[in-house]
């Protein structure tokens, strides 16, 4: 099991495939900051709570200058309909195999009611305008964590 990316390292490269078909390097969004979010499910009660909080805070990420992915196992056409269901504004990629959420290490053993399985833990990555990670939320408890990214964006130098 992969562990996890820690605040001050160097933000692991990746290029997915994004909900419309484009290819998303992170090495291409260097000079601003991204915000990178694990998400275990389109279309799920908390992933949508998320998800839209994002959304609604658009302009205020755009001031900051920051980027928001958001990530998980599904694929491309499934990430359309939930961004079409919601007008989602910002990209999200494809990452099928969990490849990149191993590197990040958002992929962990979760126990649900006893039965242990493989799954992404809700995670957030504030990646810096020099590709380092500046912060780190690992279990994300969706209210108000859109509030938090903000004021981590503020304190970014």
């Amino acid at each position: 099991m992969g562990e996890w990316v820690e605040e001050g390292d160097r933000a692991p490269a990746f290029t997915m495939t994004a909900d419309d078909g484009s290819k998303v390097r992170l090495g291409d969004l260097k000079g601003g900051p991204v915000v990178l979010y694990f998400y275990p499910k389109d279309d799920t009660p908390g992933c949508t709570r998320q998800a839209c909080a994002f959304r609604d805070q658009s302009e205020a990420l755009k001031k900051l200058g920051a980027k928001v992915l958001g990530v998980s196992p599904d694929d491309a056409a499934s990430h359309a309909k939930f961004r079409d269901k919601y007008s989602l504004n910002f990209p999200l990629l494809v990452d099928l195999d969990h490849k990149a959420a191993e590197k990040y290490g958002a992929w962990r053993e979760k126990n649900m009611y006893g039965k242990k399985s493989m799954g992404i833990q809700r995670s957030t990555f504030l990646i810096d305008s020099q590709g380092k990670v500046a912060k780190l939320w690992k279990r994300v408890s969706v209210d108000g964590h859109d509030e938090k990214v903000l004021e981590a964006l503020k304190e970014l130098p």
